[in-house]
């Protein structure tokens, strides 16, 4: 027969621990970046506040996310990159759909 113990409390779980905390900050990531193209997108073409608002409301949505939960390096390169491109792309289109036109 199987002995059995009434001891609870002694189980290590730090591999869940680890997996909970990836499926936590891969939800923080996905709503923010959500949440940041949310605002630029309706601030820029649905209420036609232009670009450059739409911008500003991504990058601060993404630092005050970062330093509420204070998110890794990863994090904050992968911003840096996509406010570089956003503001090359606010830069270019203009300029190119001005030499169209």
């Amino acid at each position: 027969m199987a002995s059995h113990s009434d001891t609870r409390g002694h189980m290590d779980i730090h591999d869940q621990k680890e997996t909970f905390h990836g499926f936590l900050m891969a939800s923080v990531w996905t709503c923010g970046l959500i949440a940041q193209t949310v605002a630029l997108l309706t601030l820029a073409f649905a209420i036609g506040a232009g670009w450059w608002a739409g911008f500003g409301a991504f990058v601060v949505i993404g630092v005050a996310l970062g330093f509420a939960f204070r998110l890794s390096g990863v994090y904050w390169a992968t911003q840096v990159a996509l406010w570089v491109l956003l503001g090359l792309g606010g830069m270019i289109v203009p300029a190119l759909s001005g030499m169209v036109g």
